[in-house]
């Protein structure tokens, strides 16, 4: 177990690293970035490698299929990083910008300058590449970066982080601008909540215990999303062949993740039509449907219970429902959804507009699958979260989310009278 008084330190030198990123140039920032993608290729075989020594220890430990898939690195995820990177480096920097800027009746000049966050410290479960996704925006973004992974990942992380703080060293920045906490002591957790004074924010990315402990007990803001329960409308006027391409990408491409297909609502009107072609797609994919009494009837399925319409599986299971009409598939979203991800698929203008409006989650989309509420999808290089609160960010948080703004006056010598 890191000590209280070690865990204070890092978290200092986190705090003096990011005084000196807030002023670091584009140039040297961008370095970084690209070092760090260089190493990921160069250093591939070592990464994997100690991927593989964690995935054994995981696997004797009884680690579930969904958490040992979050944990793996593959030549592909590594691709994805590498890329990724390159887009982040390739970005404009937001540090500096004054956005806003406007003439007061005096005279007056008066904006905003967007600035680094500060210290960030991020908690999360499985999921090696965020350690390098997060880190890169972090940097992108001026900010300094504490780590804390899942002691399933501590190999990984430990390797990940070794040749962030080489190309950091390399472009002449500092490298505890990147820390991992080198304990996978449940406590360390408790201990970074309770930094205040020290981390700016802190954002927890995992599992619900893990979330509603760091909200529950962090002394600073937190950034987190929910649980991602997931839905696909089908409306009447849909073009049921890509509805039922769109569900089964949702479900079954990745079903560990949190922006997987976990509820489907189906309109009464083509059900009898729709149904059939979607349970015999998802039995080829190996996924278990559960469904209402109006889907039963039509289509075999396990009977659906009322948590049923609240689980987030992250498994090869799917609930499905038949609605009367656009209205009560809103209805049903608003009670059960967690403002994560929603969809529609429709031909019908009128209602693909009502459900962009009217639906409260991170991404809405029409016509795609929910799997693209991710930051490299989406254009921002890589996220370090999705965020289901509306302070701050909402949806995926990339560079400019990690970023906010302070009020900034030019002026030629005016005084306030009165």
């Amino acid at each position: 177990m890191t000590s209280t008084s070690e865990l204070h330190s890092l978290a200092r030198a986190a705090r003096e690293a990011a005084r000196r990123l807030a002023s670091a140039s584009p140039a040297a920032k961008n370095q970084a970035l690209l070092g760090i993608a260089e190493r990921l290729q160069s250093q591939g075989e070592a990464l994997l490698s100690a991927n593989q020594k964690d995935l054994e220890a995981a696997r004797a430990a009884g680690l579930p299929p969904a958490k040992l898939d979050r944990l793996r690195l593959d030549e592909r995820i590594l691709g994805d990083l590498v890329e990724g990177l390159r887009q982040i480096a390739a970005m404009p920097d937001p540090v500096g910008e004054i956005e806003g800027l406007q003439v007061r009746p005096n005279g007056l000049q008066v904006g905003r300058m967007r600035i680094p966050l500060g210290v960030i410290g991020f908690i999360y479960e499985s999921r090696p590449n965020a350690t390098v996704e997060a880190s890169a925006l972090s940097l992108k973004a001026g900010n300094a970066i504490l780590l804390r992974g899942g002691k399933e990942a501590f190999r990984s992380n430990q390797a990940l982080v070794g040749l962030m703080q080489e190309a950091l060293q390399e472009a002449q920045l500092p490298q505890q601008a990147v820390q991992l906490v080198p304990t996978t002591d449940r406590r360390a957790i408790l201990e970074m909540c309770h930094l205040s004074g020290l981390l700016d924010l802190i954002i927890p990315r995992g599992g619900k215990e893990l979330i509603e402990l760091v909200q529950r007990e962090a002394r600073m803001p937190v950034l987190a999303h929910a649980e991602g329960v997931n839905h696909l409308f089908v409306d009447e006027s849909a073009d049921l062949e890509m509805a039922v391409r769109i569900a089964v990408n949702g479900k079954a491409q990745r079903p560990s993740t949190c922006n997987s297909l976990e509820k489907v609502l189906v309109h009464r009107a083509i059900a009898p039509s729709f149904l059939p072609m979607l349970a015999q797609a998802m039995a080829e994919a190996g996924v278990e449907l559960r469904g209402d009494e109006r889907t039963r009837a039509i289509v075999p399925a396990k009977p659906a219970q009322e948590e049923d319409w609240r689980a987030e599986y992250l498994d090869l299971i799917l609930s499905v429902k038949v609605v009367d009409s656009l209205e009560e598939a809103l209805e049903h979203i608003a009670r059960y959804g967690s403002r994560h991800t929603e969809v529609i698929c429709t031909e019908h203008h009128a209602h693909a507009l009502r459900f962009l409006r009217e639906v409260d989650a991170s991404l809405v989309l029409v016509n795609a699958s929910p799997r693209f509420n991710d930051g490299f999808q989406l254009g921002l290089g890589a996220e370090i979260g999705i965020s289901t609160s509306k302070l701050h960010a909402y949806g995926p948080m990339g560079v400019r989310e990690l970023t906010t703004t302070k009020f900034v006056a030019l002026g030629q010598g005016q005084v306030r009278e009165g």
